[in-house]
């Protein structure tokens, strides 16, 4: 599914803090569900692209969601070419199940400094991944599986608190599956090209220099 872009006024306000307006399932969100702290900055989540870019770009996405494969290398295309965007990727395993497992291993991979490693082999993965193949493909990108697994047991409750959250936000900012994005301060649902992508990021930067 494709989308126009969208001012995230028309979902939620970026400002001192993220404030949704209406929409429905946003009212159960607390006031830091969607700060732009907790947005833009976890700080349990790896950082893409330049950490100290001027427009973040945030994705909310799912290792077996093909509309995400299929964006990916536009997105990190644009990135790398633009040279000043923050990345930052938010596992939101919709699909549940193997989803959910990959989302967890990949986010242990990150206490042996390997998150971008699995995140990329897992995204670009061809197969139809089960347990047994999100193993094997992290194994071949070089991630030691073995201490994902300990890692993954050792840090359980603050992965699944990172998943949380991100489910938390996607909900809070009326997201209706993946990819979903948000670009500086715009809400971006759906898959993106490459032309969309860079249009968003220039949007993004004239809306900040017109906010200061």
């Amino acid at each position: 599914m494709r989308s126009k872009l969208m001012p995230i006024a028309a979902a939620a306000l970026f400002a001192a803090a993220l404030i949704v307006q209406p929409p429905a399932r946003a009212e159960t969100a607390n006031s830091d569900t969607l700060s732009d702290n907790s947005v833009l900055r976890d700080p349990e989540i790896p950082i893409f692209g330049n950490a100290k870019g001027d427009i973040t770009i945030v994705e909310w996405f799912d290792y077996r969601c093909p509309y995400c494969k299929k964006v990916n290398p536009d997105l990190l295309k644009v990135v790398q070419e633009d040279g000043h965007v923050r990345l930052v990727f938010k596992e939101w395993p919709v699909f549940g199940g193997v989803s959910i497992y990959a989302a967890k291993l990949a986010l242990a991979a990150k206490y042996q400094n390997k998150y971008a490693e699995a995140h990329e082999a897992l995204l670009s993965a061809t197969q139809k991944l089960s347990e047994e193949n999100v193993q094997s493909t992290l194994a071949q990108a070089g991630i030691d599986v073995d201490r994902a697994k300990s890692d993954l047991a050792a840090n359980q409750v603050a992965i699944d608190s990172i998943l949380a959250r991100n489910h938390e936000q996607a909900l809070a900012l009326s997201f209706q599956g993946t990819p979903a994005f948000i670009i500086g301060h715009f809400r971006v649902p759906g898959a993106l090209d490459a032309k969309t992508f860079k249009q968003a990021v220039a949007e993004a930067r004239t809306a900040a220099k017109k906010g200061k």
